[in-house]
């Protein structure tokens, strides 16, 4: 009996060892997630620069630090840059090896597959949405459907990321789950425009900070 019981025991830890194998294999071939956490700092995420350093670090922690992490976000004004600019050319997987585009063209027409279902965080778990609690389906893009940036002087950045004033400033938000705008507009990247920068602002919509990471190699 006890050698059967260690051999059972002995199985089963190699099947654990093979699974984790497989899942770090699958992550290190990860090409696109939703941040598992925002900076805590609401919209302001340090510019593109802070941004891009937390896609880096996220992706490190889940071992996929050996790609060139951006973060989906466009800028307005001056030196501007559109979100679909920044971040390669595809194709894209997410944490569990599902792709969810094949290029730039793909990932914003109707046939992309980004859903509830696909938009993992670097851990490989779902972020969640409308009808979680809390739901936290807000991610900011500052951006149109398009991946373009939002045109004309109205924030749609708040402040380029660098701000996180309560009440004040507004950031474009796509939804990941593709539902909850009442008005029928739930891109994963375009829906609406949160009432302010700061985390309460953010929260009281349905978001948490969190960002939209693609490797650009």
């Amino acid at each position: 009996m006890p050698t059967s019981v260690s051999c059972l025991s002995l199985i089963a830890a190699l099947a654990l060892v093979a699974s984790a194998s497989a899942s770090l294999a699958q992550q290190s071939n990860m090409s696109f997630f939703v941040t598992s956490v925002g900076l805590g700092k609401g919209a302001d995420l340090g510019g593109l620069a802070g941004a891009d350093r937390h896609c880096q670090a996220l992706a490190a922690a889940a071992g996929a630090g050996g790609k060139t992490w951006h973060a989906y976000l466009s800028t307005q004004g001056a030196g501007g840059v559109n979100a679909k600019d920044r971040i390669g050319n595809g194709p894209w997987v997410n944490a569990k090896g599902v792709q969810v585009a094949a290029n730039v063209a793909d990932l914003h027409g109707d046939n992309n597959k980004i859903n509830k279902d696909t938009a993992l965080d670097e851990k490989g778990q779902p972020v969640k949405g409308r009808g979680d609690t809390p739901n936290q389906h807000d991610i900011l893009t500052g951006s149109q459907r398009d991946g373009t940036a939002v045109p004309g002087p109205d924030d749609a950045t708040c402040s380029n990321w660098t701000s996180s004033a309560d009440g004040q400033g507004n950031a474009m938000v796509g939804h990941h789950d593709l539902v909850g705008n009442p008005q029928g507009i739930n891109f994963w990247n375009f829906s609406h425009k949160s009432p302010g920068c700061a985390p309460a602002n953010l929260q009281r919509v349905g978001g948490a900070g969190l960002i939209y990471c693609f490797a650009t190699n």
